[in-house]
């Protein structure tokens, strides 16, 4: 089923994202967690590709197993860099022989190991060049598209940004799913310019609760996204009052509250960054009263 009709049909709802572990001695521990939260009742789980498309294999055998045994709706991320249009129909016709009916449309990024990679050679320049292709191989497909309020961090400008988000809607994207951001007003600035730019899909913000110091400026070092001040400063001093378990604290209240705020304000869910962990989530759904 398309994830698109289950979020017209079940709001507020909360959705999970989670990574497939590197090493497969860790699958028991991974799925323990996805066990945990699904006290949560999840409307759907995103699953990401992987860097490089390297855990490509890994990820299709962890949504077959989370739609089939677990019980939950997945959605598995599939990047194009790199890819033939060959690799993208292999990959894609693998998830709906799983039965799994829907994907998250990314370009991903460049391989880190290779200084004079070029995405103007390939044949899937942009995360829009995926969904023009999918929609057109395989209709039956759903299809999200990542959604970035701030814009991307490659993106010239913010009006360059968003206007290629409405073209990859305009393309067949049927919902968007945000990155991470800790402004709720920048999220509702995001929804009234979609609506103005004539973008009436759903769009689901990401929420990701910060558990350490360390981790939230290396997560904030690769997206991008802006930290209000008032909030770091709380951090760095929750942090050298009371270290890791202060900060803790402080971020799952931060999160609750901002996931509160966002579906009072109109969101149709949110979308929890769970980082393969139980924990965090498990507080946060359940003030939240996703139980």
């Amino acid at each position: 089923m398309k994830i698109v009709d289950l979020i017209k049909k079940n709001k507020p709802f909360l959705s999970l994202e989670f990574f497939p572990p590197k090493n497969r001695d860790s699958w028991p521990k991974f799925f323990e967690v996805v066990e945990k939260l699904k006290v949560l009742n999840p409307l759907f789980a995103s699953v990401t590709y992987g860097a490089g498309g390297g855990t490509q294999d890994n990820s299709l055998e962890i949504v077959k197993r989370m739609k089939q045994d677990a019980g939950i709706e997945p959605i598995a991320h599939l990047t194009c860099v790199g890819a033939s249009p060959e690799n993208i129909s292999e990959f894609v016709n693998a998830l709906q022989q799983a039965g799994v009916d829907n994907i998250l449309a990314l370009r991903g990024d460049a391989p880190q190991d290779d200084e004079n990679f070029d995405f103007n050679t390939q044949t899937f320049k942009h995360g829009s060049d995926l969904v023009t292709y999918v929609q057109k191989t395989h209709p039956d497909m759903g299809i999200a598209v990542a959604g970035y309020p701030e814009a991307h961090l490659e993106s010239p400008s913010i009006k360059e940004d968003f206007k290629w988000m409405k073209y990859k809607i305009d393309e067949g994207g049927e919902f968007i799913i945000t990155q991470l951001f800790f402004d709720n007003r920048i999220y509702f600035d995001f929804c009234e310019r979609m609506k103005a730019m004539g973008v009436n899909v759903p769009i689901v913000p990401g929420v990701l609760p910060i558990m350490s110091l360390k981790s939230a400026k290396f997560i904030l070092s690769l997206c991008g996204a802006a930290i209000p001040g008032k909030f770091l400063s709380a951090l760095e001093k929750a942090h050298s009052e009371g270290g890791d378990e202060a900060v803790y604290k402080l971020g799952i209240n931060f999160a609750t509250k901002q996931a509160q705020e966002l579906l009072d304000g109109g969101a149709p869910g949110v979308h929890l960054y769970t980082l393969n962990r139980a924990k965090a989530c498990l507080e946060i759904g359940h003030a939240l009263r996703f139980k």
